[in-house]
């Protein structure tokens, strides 16, 4: 059984964390039954699962190959480092099960079109009347 661990960094801010526990609700229940029996959220720090505690959710519920989604825009220090260094802690912890890390979502082939047309979907929308 696949699952998909979507990685944020993580807020104070609670309704941003829920946001993004949202978004894999919706991942779940649109797309990813096909692909991904499990679909969760993890974060960086700051929210609850941390990374390990995401993956050990995962393994948990079945599954046994967990595959790590980078929920960031750019390749900073986390997504570059501290990410992928949760990633091997948890393939030592659990050697049986196959732990990868996707790219991060900035790096996506199709992030310039999805941008683009938020943009373009936007007009008007800011109260101006020309």
């Amino acid at each position: 059984m696949k699952a998909l661990l979507v990685v944020a960094h993580g807020s104070r801010r609670s309704a941003s964390n829920d946001e993004v526990r949202m978004l894999c609700e919706r991942l779940q229940e649109e797309k990813a039954g096909k692909e991904f029996a499990i679909v969760r959220a993890g974060f960086l720090e700051l929210a609850e699962p941390s990374i390990p505690e995401g993956i050990e959710q995962c393994i948990q519920l079945g599954a046994d190959q967990v595959v790590v989604l980078p929920y960031f825009l750019s390749a900073g220090r986390h997504a570059s480092e501290d990410i992928p260094a949760g990633v091997e802690k948890a393939r030592k912890s659990h050697p049986h099960i196959a732990i990868h890390l996707a790219p991060y979502l900035g790096s996506a082939p199709g992030i310039a079109g999805l941008l683009l047309a938020l943009a373009e979907g936007c007009e008007g929308d800011d109260g101006s009347t020309g």
